[in-house]
């Protein structure tokens, strides 16, 4: 049995506001919200954990030594990767069959698979690894839900 409470009726009519929103939106607005969403999300987040004392500073393979990510760098970071999701929602509302389990399921795999950047980056703390890590799914549980729900009601 579930016990609802003013805050989760609160929390579920917000949820249904902001997704009832961009059901109503293009696909590609809808995706350049969820991305300015998932980027203050993520930026947060960075903050936060530079405020908590975790060096901000990695370096690309091949990188001789490890540079600081600016403040505001994962905002822009999560700007620049998902223009390409954005693109492929686009594509997948025009083509596919079920755009939003396709979209799901690529931008999931895709996701884990940009895990393997921050876990061999060179010349950065371990500390610093597991922040970008967890950037990349702060990221995405923000983005992937609110696309994925706009793909759901896609009329062809």
């Amino acid at each position: 049995m579930s016990v609802t409470t003013p805050q989760t009726r609160t929390a579920r009519t917000a949820s249904r506001s902001v997704t009832g929103f961009l059901s109503a939106r293009p696909v590609w607005l809808a995706g350049v919200l969820a991305t300015l969403a998932g980027a203050v999300v993520t930026e947060a987040f960075a903050l936060l954990a530079r405020a908590a004392g975790v060096p901000m500073d990695a370096a690309s393979p091949g990188a001789a030594e490890a540079a600081e990510i600016p403040a505001g760098g994962f905002f822009g970071g999560v700007v620049f990767w998902s223009a390409a999701g954005i693109v492929l929602a686009v594509a997948l509302a025009r083509w596919a069959r079920r755009p939003a389990r396709t979209f799901t399921v690529t931008t999931v795999a895709l996701t884990v698979l940009s895990l393997a950047g921050p876990a061999v980056a060179p010349h950065t703390a371990v500390s610093t690894q597991i922040v970008l890590a967890v950037s990349h799914l702060v990221a995405a549980a923000v983005i992937i839900p609110l696309l994925a729900h706009r793909l759901s009601g896609t009329g062809r």
